[in-house]
């Protein structure tokens, strides 16, 4: 067994007592068994104990008071406070870190009643992975394949299970049953040697994963299998999407892992007919990859798997010499058809007896074959009640298969890319319910440098990502509590297990949470179980435990909700809401929730001065109504008549899958000054080599003057805005041209200049893009785009949709929406 690198050693047993049960724990840590540290108490005995959790400190948030600063943003939520000697050991990780798993509530009601009369919700936000890649995401593993778990309820150990009969049995912290501790507990296998239990992963860390025995497997780990599906119609050759992806993934081969040699590509290519692609080994007769071209597409023959999935290590050489004369052997297509509804059908045979992963490079809408899609986009629609039914699905076809695709462990990303209209409301049900991801380029073309950038770096982290394949997750509870509804992309299998035929590293999901019985137990366990086989070959369950104080104060949930993971929650239910029952409908459930809590707090809490104008609401929620504010005037959800159809339902499908630092930002974006940024802003930090970010400013056109130069980032796209009055030397600087009506507008990239400020504002520019400081993987790069104040009208109105706290294309102001807001609560 071995910990995590970079993690601080386990903690230990406090120092050994006088008398027996000292002399017992010197012989268990000589090896010899039997001792432990000091227990919680049973829970009948802490029902009297009253801990003191977070103190409520209400505020103002009015305009007049205390308003929400754009800092808030960046504190962390209200701390979990346990009794003393909760978990088993003393160490700092026995509970969950809110980076993977996330609670909207930080002390829970006891009784459902008061979760009710609360108004809050309850709901876990999971985030089972932090990064793209093992390296960058420590956790410790367990390698002996020695898993405790409760014989009634299924629990993993972990940290908040307690010890009985000189610690040859455990008490399951979920439901109370008392389990035989396995015999190889306290046993290296490995090694051959007795083992200090005490040093165990799951004993000391919330988070940690078992290697699985052959129990844990249905069959035996498959290999990680890609099948690319290439659009070669018209659009997707002249466009320069075949010959990118094809380059890319060439470029990229090495980066695909394959640890175990086993790793399995196949290559489609799809206009109006379906075009197989069949590559000999390396060093064989003939190194020529064969077409097979089909175009009967109501039962299109299927050439032998074994022809069409070829082994990466044993096919590299001939797969590079197919890659690099695909784009040439559809140069001059006339086509302008695409049967990838029919592609999808055909690739899914190909694989479904292994699984894996299916790739879909698309530039043309489907419009032959299985899953045919209308051009239905109608402008006359946008912006009134009926858009609604331009964000459904036209075809039963797509959610379907995917349900087919999900039951054979067949997962499916969308890369789609466009000028024309794309119906990403449909396609994305693929990704939606065999836990994939939606990847939407509009208006994308290679021939632009940036475009072609912005794609191959994103597409090669993508097949770069140490994706599980197989994955299960599941949601435990204490007694009286139960998981009651699923958010993400994956498919419910049953009533508590989601299904994954491949797990990415770049989504949350979200689990509602009912309480179905009175707790009495000090404390609340949530456990959730990822049960996966990793690309490499190998299956694991990673395993991820909360902890959180139970109270019948109200007082003590309100100080302690979470305001990030509250909106977390409501940001699913909202496009749930806009998908049912329109985008009107999903802002009003909105703002009336906002309303709902602010009375509540009013009449339960005693926020009932509300004189002089003032709004009363916890300081840990002071950020929920620009937050909220910030979702009403999403892309996604925001009433106009500009926004085509395909953009808003790919802003859906972001605000549905983001992990919480990235929903935040797109919620609510990032603004710095960097024309006045402070003297260390855009260097790196003495001690931690980091660059120092400026200060972020509240989004309001307040904060921008006319001679400034401002970077807005939103975690998907960039704007640098150029005051109207800049002045030639800071143009200069930065760009390397003095008068600003030589700049080019639009989609762009900064020069690089030997000039202080021209590096501070691309490190700047770069650190606001780098994901992995903010706890989570990513692969999406935000292209960067310049705005001239005085500059592309339609280009201004865009930027300007990004300041929440502005009226910005008929919104409400925040100062307005709070008065709003008060004015519906005192009434």
């Amino acid at each position: 067994m071995m910990g995590a690198p970079g993690y601080p050693t386990p903690g230990q047993p406090p120092m050994p007592q006088q008398g027996v049960a000292g002399m017992t724990q010197q012989f268990a840590q000589m090896g010899m068994g039997g001792a432990q540290p000091p227990q919680p108490m049973p829970p009948q005995q802490q029902q009297g104990v009253q801990m003191r959790l977070n103190p409520l400190q209400p505020v103002d948030i009015s305009m007049q008071g205390q308003p929400f600063h754009v800092t808030d943003l960046d504190q962390p939520p209200p701390p979990i406070i346990l009794p003393p000697n909760s978990s088993v050991t003393p160490s700092p990780h026995a509970n969950c870190s809110p980076k993977y798993v996330r609670s909207t509530l930080n002390a829970m009601p006891a009784t459902n009643s008061l979760l009710k009369k609360s108004k809050l919700p309850f709901a876990l936000i999971i985030q089972p992975y932090a990064a793209l890649h093992d390296s960058e995401d420590d956790v410790p593993v367990q390698y002996d394949q020695v898993i405790a778990r409760c014989r009634r309820c299924r629990t993993y150990m972990n940290p908040f299970a307690s010890f009985l009969d000189h610690s040859h049995r455990w008490r399951c912290n979920m439901c109370n049953l008392t389990n035989d501790v396995p015999q190889s507990f306290d046993w290296d296998s490995v090694k051959q040697q007795s083992v200090d239990r005490w040093q165990r992963p799951e004993l000391n860390y919330a988070v940690s994963e078992f290697v699985a025995p052959q129990e844990y497997m249905v069959r035996a780990p498959q290999p990680l299998i890609y099948l690319f599906l290439f659009d070669v119609s018209y659009a997707g050759v002249t466009s320069g999407l075949l010959a990118t992806a094809a380059r890319c993934v060439l470029e990229s081969l090495d980066r695909i892992p394959n640890t175990d040699r086993r790793t399995r590509l196949g290559f489609m290519a799809v206009d109006s007919s379906l075009h197989y692609f069949s590559i000999p080994r390396d060093g064989g007769e003939s190194n020529d990859a064969k077409m097979l071209v089909v175009s009967d597409l109501d039962e299109p023959f299927l050439p032998t798997p074994e022809d069409l999935l070829v082994n990466l290590t044993e096919c590299r050489a001939n797969i590079e010499a197919f890659l690099g004369k695909l784009q040439g052997m559809f140069a001059n297509t006339t086509n302008y058809s695409s049967a990838m509804g029919s592609a999808l059908r055909a690739g899914h045979k190909l694989i479904s007896h292994v699984g894996g992963k299916m790739v879909v490079l698309s530039a043309t809408l489907p419009n032959v074959g299985f899953g045919k899609l209308d051009m239905r986009e109608d402008k006359k629609l946008l912006g009134t009640s009926k858009e609604n039914s331009l964000l459904q699905t036209q075809s039963s076809f797509y959610k379907s298969f995917a349900v087919e695709c999900s039951k054979t462990q067949v997962s499916i990303d969308m890369f789609l890319f466009s000028a024309q209209y794309q119906d990403v409301a449909s396609l994305s049900n693929l990704p939606r319910y065999t836990g994939g991801q939606t990847y939407f380029y509009p208006a994308w073309n290679a021939a632009r440098t940036e475009d072609a950038i912005k794609f191959a770096t994103e597409f090669s982290d993508y097949l770069s990502s140490e994706i599980g394949l197989e994955a299960v997750l599941r949601v435990r509870t204490t007694t009286g509590l139960r998981p009651s509804a699923f958010y993400g992309n994956f498919f419910n299998r049953s009533s508590d297990l989601c299904a994954f035929p491949a797990m990415p590293r770049d989504q949350a999901y979200v689990v509602e949470i009912a309480i179905d019985e009175s707790v009495t137990k000090a404390f609340a366990c949530l456990q959730v179980g990822v049960l996966h086989t990793t690309c490499n070959g190998e299956r694991r369950i990673r395993v991820m435990t909360l902890s959180i104080p139970v109270t019948q104060n109200m007082a003590d949930v309100y100080a302690s909700a979470d305001q990030q993971a509250i909106t977390h929650y409501f940001a699913h239910k909202a496009v749930e809401r806009a998908l049912s029952s329109g985008l009107d409908a999903a802002r009003d459930a909105l703002q009336g929730k906002l309303v709902e809590l602010l009375q509540t707090y009013k009449k339960e809490l005693g926020g009932g001065n509300m004189g002089g104008g003032g709004l009363q609401f916890p300081a840990n929620l002071r950020a929920m109504p620009m937050l909220f504010l910030g979702l009403m005037k999403h892309l996604g959800l925001r009433k106009s008549a500009q926004i085509p159809t395909d953009l808003r339902s790919a802003a859906l499908c972001l605000l549905s899958t983001l992990p919480l630092p990235l929903l935040m930002q797109y919620i609510y974006p990032r603004m710095y000054s960097l024309h006045d940024m402070p003297d260390d802003a855009g260097l790196p930090h003495a001690e931690t080599g980091a660059i120092v970010m400026p200060p972020p400013l509240n989004l309001t056109s307040g904060n921008i003057v006319p001679y400034g130069l401002y970077l807005i980032d939103d975690g998907q796209t960039q704007f640098l805005w150029l005051g109207r009055d800049a002045v030639p030397a800071l143009i200069n600087d930065v760009f390397g041209i003095e008068d600003k009506n030589q700049l080019k507008q639009g989609k762009t990239s900064l020069p690089v200049l030997d000039t202080e400020m021209n590096e501070r504002v691309r490190a700047v520019t770069e650190k606001s893009r780098d994901h992995r400081g903010k706890g989570c993987g990513s692969i999406v790069v935000p292209p960067l785009y310049l705005i001239r104040e005085d500059g592309e009208p339609s280009l201004r109105l865009w930027a300007q949709t990004m300041l929440v706290e502005d009226r910005a294309d008929q919104g409400v102001s925040g100062a307005m929406f709070v008065g709003m807001l008060r004015e519906k609560v005192v009434s």
